[in-house]
């Protein structure tokens, strides 16, 4: 899936009536692009991205990283809640995560406030993403990587996602994290996670 420009990013964010940070140093922008043309079928793959932006001295920074922003082919099929698996709807979550310890062993992003999750209990193949199965709360839906191998990027999300926004490349999680840790010390332990869909990216 190919990324896109700071300047679309932006555009589509205030199109939508969402907030778009332009403060001071390290004022972050998190935003996931869940890609369209898969017309919600499950792929099992990193067809996704997260897009990181924020300003230095008054200069944009912009980075695009493949990830998972959907549940991978294993948890689809094996239900881990008796209602469904977890797919994060699309919308701005003010305040909704905080830098803490993933499953308790490295630091990611973990979720703080309530989100809002479609749940498709139905195993076939497709996320159903139905108005009348929306649950909000607090479901662990965290913004952590893939693969623990220093230099390595996972291809297929398998187990990797049970609804959780999923980085592929080890070092891009490495790059994502060691800005997010440099904005929590000038903003604090608060962050706003958007997610847009490709066929709105103006």
């Amino acid at each position: 899936m190919n990324c896109y420009t700071r300047e679309q990013i932006e555009k589509t964010m205030v199109s939508k009536g969402y907030k778009y940070f332009t403060g001071g140093d390290y004022d972050v922008n998190i935003i996931g692009v869940r890609n369209s043309k898969t017309k919600d079928r499950v792929t099992n793959a990193f067809d996704d991205c997260i897009t990181l932006s924020y300003k230095i001295n008054n200069e944009w920074q912009f980075h695009c990283y493949k990830c998972t922003t959907d549940p991978g082919t294993h948890w689809v099929e094996n239900l881990l809640n008796p209602n469904g698996v977890a797919i994060l709807k699309p919308g701005q979550y003010r305040g909704s995560h905080k830098i803490g310890l993933h499953q308790g062993k490295y630091e990611a992003l973990r979720q703080a406030k309530s989100l809002e999750v479609y749940r498709d209990d139905n195993t076939d193949g497709v996320y159903d993403c139905l108005e009348e199965d929306i649950e909000k709360g607090i479901f662990g839906i965290n913004i952590h990587r893939a693969t623990a191998k220093t230099g390595g990027k996972s291809t297929r999300v398998d187990k990797w996602s049970a609804g959780c926004q999923v980085i592929a490349s080890n070092e891009d999680f490495a790059v994502f994290m060691k800005s997010l840790c440099q904005a929590r010390d000038v903003w604090g332990n608060s962050f706003t996670y958007s997610l847009l869909e490709s066929k709105n990216i103006i």
